[in-house]
Formats: structure tokens, C-alpha cells, sequence
């Protein structure tokens, strides 16, 4: 039986760094699903709050805007969207509950994170809640 294609929710610290740097796990994480056909999976506000805190001027210093709307340009092109309802999950961070909402109704394979309350929820239900590094020594 083949295995389910990766479908991966990335938070947004996640997204930043892999944007910033080419040479890390977050960056690393983004190429290893591209290449096993997987993709990721969005919200509205997942993506939103990506793209506002990806043009913050602290980052100008690291990446030009043409880089970074590059970047994002690429992330919707591989991605699939859903409509999630801003339910309240439990999370202690109550801005990270649209993730946990945006991988249960994207029926995410995983979510990978640095954010400490949300790997504290690990599993949310079915769904692993892993940091880039684990989740490369995972999937290798």
C-alpha cells in the first residue's frame, strides 16, 4: 500500500527562517516535502500572518523584498488552502489555535514548529507536533 503524501503545516517561525536562511532545518523541512510530492497546507490566517510578519522592516537587513515576496510567490504555488472557523483548541498561545485548526481540517500529516506551547500539545490528536531537526531525523 503506498503511503500517504506528506501534508505538512509549517508555523509561521518556522516559514521565516526557512525564508532567511537556505542552510537550515526549516529550510531543509520545505525541500524534503517538495520532493516527496507533498504539500503544504494553509489558512488565510496562517498565510497572513506569514506574509505581515515576513515584511516586517527588522528582517530588511536579511532578505530583500523581492526575495521574500519570491519566496511566498513559491509557498502559494505549492500549497493547498482551507477555510478553518477560528475554533478554540486548547493551545496555551490562543494565536496558535489556527494552526491546530488549519491541520485538522487540511488533515495534515504533521506540523512542524519551534514553538514550545504548541510542541507541548504533541500529538494533537493523530497529528505530530515536531520541530524541523525531529522531523528530518523522522522522515529520513
Amino acid at each position: 500500500m503506498p503511503t500517504r503524501a506528506e501534508r505538512l503545516v509549517a508555523d509561521t517561525n518556522v516559514l521565516i527562517s526557512a525564508a532567511l536562511r537556505s542552510d537550515t532545518p526549516p529550510r531543509q523541512v520545505l525541500h524534503t516535502v517538495q520532493h516527496a510530492d507533498g504539500v503544504l497546507v494553509f489558512s488565510d490566517e496562517t498565510f497572513a500572518e506569514v506574509h505581515d510578519r515576513l515584511f516586517k522592516p527588522k528582517f530588511d537587513r536579511y532578505v530583500t523584498h523581492e526575495s521574500r515576496a519570491a519566496f511566498l510567490a513559491h509557498l502559494v504555488a505549492v500549497s493547498e488552502w482551507v477555510s478553518i472557523s477560528q475554533a478554540k483548541l486548547g493551545c496555551r498561545d490562543a494565536d496558535d489555535d489556527k494552526l491546530l485548526e488549519t491541520a485538522l481540517v487540511g488533515e495534515a500529516t504533521c506540523l512542524v514548529t519551534g514553538d514550545r506551547d504548541l510542541l507541548a500539545m504533541h500529538p494533537f490528536g493523530s497529528i505530530p507536533i515536531l520541530d524541523p531537526a525531529t522531523f528530518l531525523v523522522e522522515r529520513s
